[in-house]
């Protein structure tokens, strides 16, 4: 790690060089990139540095201080100086390795939501649907602004799938830890016996993707126009606005037909589609380290169970974390901040431990 360290330093003063250099100043956008390269190695290089001079004063200090030449009054203040040292070096230590944490490229970013009922037939549609107004009103608390892109309801009024889009600041961020099965335990309004039943929702967080993250190849599209269904009215049915996008290399089809313009819908299906085509790129290249580490806080599969809504005990439980709140009724209403906390701190805290045991290498 010291030796990562090392690279960084260089790197920084490589970047202080090149900031100077005309070429790269009279071209906006290598400057752009340069400064913000040099601005995110900055305080990395200032908290090295300072370890650095820590660790030379402590190494004289202790010279000092083990030196038997040195005198008994000269002695006791090198012994207290040194105490001093230890302690603000570990000081620095601990916000080195905060600063060290690997950096999610995708935390900035937008996010396409999914969910899904799973199994429980109607029972699942209609979690689905408080899934999604949870959601919702936790990116409304936060000032985070969403737009359906896509929507199907079930006979009963629940939702079979939903997507939305939601923008704000460090969206991804906050939510890429709720990717996974949702399960909840509780008695369906239809049945009369009073059993509880057990219904999952599967929910996909997937970061948006712009187009030079994803370049599309029309070649590589079929595009379908057809006619919408369910609700909209006769503007919406009457004519062939939904739009059908299958992406032939991988099979991928995509839908929208919840706006009224044709345009609109194929504009939002391209959108989904760089997304999830984005996310299936980022977890290959992600399932090497998964095979050989996988994540304490889980790998925010879909098929991993992450979270059950028990409705008789008005307890929400993750299973992640070994953490159960009993208010069911708050979290289903949008205050998801404390298992949202929860797990951003349990995924730092196991990855300062891999940065600890590197600096102790």
């Amino acid at each position: 790690m010291l030796d990562e360290l090392e690279d960084l330093k260089k790197r920084y003063a490589s970047l202080l060089t090149s900031l100077s250099d005309p070429g790269i100043a009279s071209d906006p956008h290598k400057l752009r990139t340069v400064s913000k390269e040099r601005s995110d190695l900055e305080p990395i290089v200032s908290k090295y540095e300072e370890y650095l001079h820590l660790k030379k004063e402590l190494r004289d200090s202790r010279e000092l201080l083990n030196d038997p030449n040195t005198e008994a009054e000269l002695r006791d203040l090198a012994d207290q100086e040194c105490k001093g040292l230890e302690d603000r070096l570990e000081a620095v230590e601990e916000g080195l390795k905060y600063l060290l944490l690997p950096k999610d490229p995708n935390d900035e970013k937008n996010v396409f939501l999914e969910i899904r009922a799973g199994a429980g037939g109607d029972e699942a549609s209609l979690f689905a649907q408080d899934l999604f107004r949870m959601y919702t009103r936790f990116a409304e608390t936060v000032g985070w602004r969403f737009e359906v892109m896509s929507s199907s309801y079930s006979p009963v009024g629940g939702l079979k799938e939903i997507i939305v889009n939601i923008k704000g600041k460090r969206v991804f961020s906050r939510l890429k830890y709720e990717s996974g099965v949702h399960r909840v335990q509780r008695v369906p309004q239809t049945e009369a016996s009073g059993r509880i039943h057990t219904s999952t929702v599967t929910v996909a967080v997937l970061p948006e993707a712009d187009e030079v993250d994803i370049r599309l190849d029309p070649k590589d599209l079929r595009i379908e126009a057809f006619g919408a269904s369910g609700p909209g009215g006769q503007s919406v049915n009457r004519n062939y606005t939904a739009i059908r996008i299958t992406h032939r290399p991988s099979g991928m089809v995509v839908s929208c037909q919840d706006e009224k313009s044709q345009h609109r819908n194929k504009e939002r299906a391209l959108r989904v589609l760089r997304s999830r085509l984005l996310d299936i790129v980022q977890s290959e290249q992600q399932q090497e380290i998964a095979d050989n580490r996988k994540s304490q806080v889980g790998t925010g599969k879909r098929s991993e169970k992450i979270r059950t809504y028990n409705f008789p005990q008005s307890r929400v439980t993750d299973h992640r974390l070994n953490l159960s709140l009993h208010k069911l009724e708050a979290v289903l209403d949008g205050d998801l901040e404390d298992f949202l906390d929860a797990l951003t701190v349990h995924n730092q805290t196991e990855m300062i431990g891999r940065v600890s045991s590197g600096l102790e290498n």
